[in-house]
């Protein structure tokens, strides 16, 4: 398959791009692969180029989001003699993997776009959390893409611990597709392989050390992306992946692996001042804000539930351990 079908082309974006009308004035589709900052580059039927936004674009741009993606459609000039593209224009998304940047004033950071999977990548140790699993799929459902849990590193796990893992995470996310697998001994790795077809993203997301890179290489058949082990102490993994960057997987379909995210900051459910502004100036889009809220009540109730019963089986309250204590011997439940 030629570009740019390869990358995701389909009958849904050419209707996009005729009533753009960038074609009427010379300009060319090319998809953002990598996002380094300051530059990025882009999928062209040549190869990949570098990126630079257009004058007029960063002009017209009103928000930060409004900026070209890992994974956006783009309108774009090939500059004579260079391996370079000017950017002229942002396809309309599809679907958008966002947060809350850390910090303030409150904004939203995009992830990757144009996403029709996603995969929640967790390290089956006890940096195990069942919370922040519940935000990813958070993250997965507003965006309106499909998510698949995805428990790494088998291999270093016992069978009993696996069973466990397998039976809480299924109870936090019910219908939701859970593959545990390991990418040095080839565990569920086909059946992580399936989801990706010709023209179908996916997008890897997790903590650092859980072994997104490791995945990634599995799935290209080669060492692209550097690989850490995880600290003994605690579980936890060291950052390895810095940028976020596509793939065109050998067997067709693209994926994306993004940097390690230690806390998923998501849209306070108590929303104050600062949020209602960030809605009222477009900075945070009202539907999404919405289907959070949704989701935290959902959300609510199940953890009214869980909070009947500790993880050792006592009433909530008794026999409480210290989060210490817990780690080293089951993963966390809390945030």
């Amino acid at each position: 398959m030629a570009f740019p079908e390869s990358y995701g082309w389909d009958d849904h974006w050419k209707e996009v791009w005729k009533e753009t009308g960038f074609e009427e004035r010379g300009l060319l589709p090319v998809r953002m692969t990598a996002d380094y900052g300051q530059q990025f580059k882009v999928a062209t039927g040549s190869g990949e180029y570098k990126g630079e936004t257009s004058g007029r674009l960063r002009h017209l741009i009103e928000k930060e989001t409004d900026l070209p993606a890992v994974g956006d459609w783009l309108a774009a000039e090939l500059l004579p003699g260079e391996r370079r593209v000017r950017v002229h224009g942002v396809l309309p998304r599809r679907s958008i993997i966002s947060r809350k940047a850390a910090g303030t004033p409150i904004r939203e950071q995009i992830i990757a776009a144009n996403i029709d999977v996603l995969f929640l990548v967790t390290s089956l140790n006890f940096d195990l959390n069942i919370r922040r699993l519940e935000r990813y799929l958070i993250m997965a459902w507003n965006a309106g893409t499909q998510p698949v849990i995805l428990l790494s590193k088998a291999d270093l796990c016992s069978a009993d611990f696996r069973l466990r893992a397998l039976a809480d995470v299924s109870l936090a996310a019910p219908g939701v597709p859970i593959h545990i697998v390991s990418a040095q001994t080839g565990e569920g790795m086909e059946a992580a392989a399936s989801y990706f077809r010709e023209g179908k993203s996916g997008a890897l997301v997790g903590t650092s050390g859980c072994g997104k890179s490791t995945l990634t290489n599995w799935l290209m058949g080669s060492e692209l992306q550097h690989t850490s082990g995880i600290r003994e102490d605690d579980s936890r993994g060291r950052h390895t992946t810095t940028h976020r960057q596509m793939f065109l997987l050998p067997g067709g379909g693209i994926l994306i692996d993004t940097p390690g995210m230690r806390e998923l900051q998501l849209w306070d459910g108590e929303e104050g001042c600062a949020v209602l502004e960030a809605v009222d100036s477009g900075i945070l889009d009202a539907g999404r804000l919405t289907g959070y809220r949704k989701t935290q009540r959902e959300l609510a109730f199940l953890e009214r539930k869980e909070k009947s019963r500790s993880i050792s089986g006592h009433p909530a309250g008794v026999g409480r351990k210290t989060k210490k204590e817990r780690r080293s011997k089951h993963w966390s439940y809390e945030d």
